[in-house]
């Protein structure tokens, strides 16, 4: 199973969470790889080259819709080159900011922004990331002047706005929620369309104001000439540990929730979204670095 990004990020958490069960659900050991670069294109690209006979799963997030939009030569056809087998959870993009920032909503935030342009930073997992695409739009819809500062990976970019390197953050819930409920971080609001169940108190950015929706997502996807066979047995064991209570509740204590699909469901919702980023990427003018 590769994870094209860290060991502590969201995208390596929930496939942590769904390993062992998905092991034991096919009867097969399940190595996780971590192989970490290039905004999760290295990873991505060696699952798009990887031999097509179930053996190698691309265990990855909503940032294979958006990377195509930003970088206009991959290695690899995201669309083309993939198999889906299935979604395994929707995540928000939390706003979380260190507990030294004095504010403690989104309108506070953009107040103090605006009264202090160019001095705040944000932390994203990468340029690209869902993360950032929920930090631009924000800086597009409020007005507000803040810096971004990419991370290669949820984990070093949670840990710098622990230690007060950077004021703000936009990762995924399971990256800091953990680091919320400790009190080390101050939960600020969500980007998706609703509240989570996972944190239910905290209030989505579109209900505090500012017109800011990115929901995201994992799942798993498998080199495209991958036997449709295969595909609808691992889909099966992957159906079929989502929808265990166990497995369910240990991502919604990571502020993940569960959602599995079939493999057309996926496939659409791929081939959707990567029509939708197009406008955040050029009136936000992301370049990739």
């Amino acid at each position: 199973m590769i994870v094209p990004y860290p060991p502590a990020g969201g995208t390596d958490i929930v496939a942590r969470v769904v390993n062992e069960p998905l092991s034991a659900a096919l009867g097969q050991p399940i190595i996780i790889d971590n192989k970490g670069g290039a905004a999760g294109n290295l990873g991505t690209d060696l699952a798009a080259k990887a031999a097509a006979d179930g053996y190698t799963i691309l265990f990855t997030l909503s940032s294979h819709t958006i990377n195509p939009k930003l970088y206009p030569k991959l290695p690899f056809d995201a669309e083309k080159d993939f198999a889906a087998v299935s979604l395994a959870a929707y995540i928000p993009q939390i706003l979380v900011a260190h507990p030294s920032v004095p504010v403690n909503n989104v309108q506070e935030l953009v107040t103090y922004a605006k009264a202090h342009p160019g001095k705040l930073n944000y932390a994203s997992v990468g340029v690209g990331s869902p993360a950032h695409i929920a930090g631009e739009l924000f800086k597009l819809k409020a007005g507000v002047d803040i810096i971004h500062v990419p991370y290669k990976g949820g984990g070093p970019a949670v840990s710098d706005t622990i230690g007060g390197q950077v004021q703000l953050a936009f990762v995924s819930m399971p990256a800091a929620l953990q680091h919320v409920k400790s009190g080390r971080l101050k939960a600020l609001a969500i980007a998706s369309d609703k509240r989570s169940i996972a944190a239910p108190e905290i209030p989505t950015i579109a209900e505090q104001g500012v017109d800011c929706v990115v929901n995201s997502w994992y799942g798993a996807l498998v080199p495209a000439k991958t036997p449709p066979a295969i595909v609808a047995k691992l889909n099966a064991a992957m159906v079929k540990v989502l929808q265990t209570p166990e497995t369910r509740d240990k991502l919604l204590a990571q502020g993940a929730e569960a959602t599995s699909t079939t493999p057309a469901e996926f496939e659409r919702l791929i081939r959707d979204e990567l029509k939708q980023w197009e406008y955040v990427i050029r009136e936000a003018k992301i370049t990739p670095e």
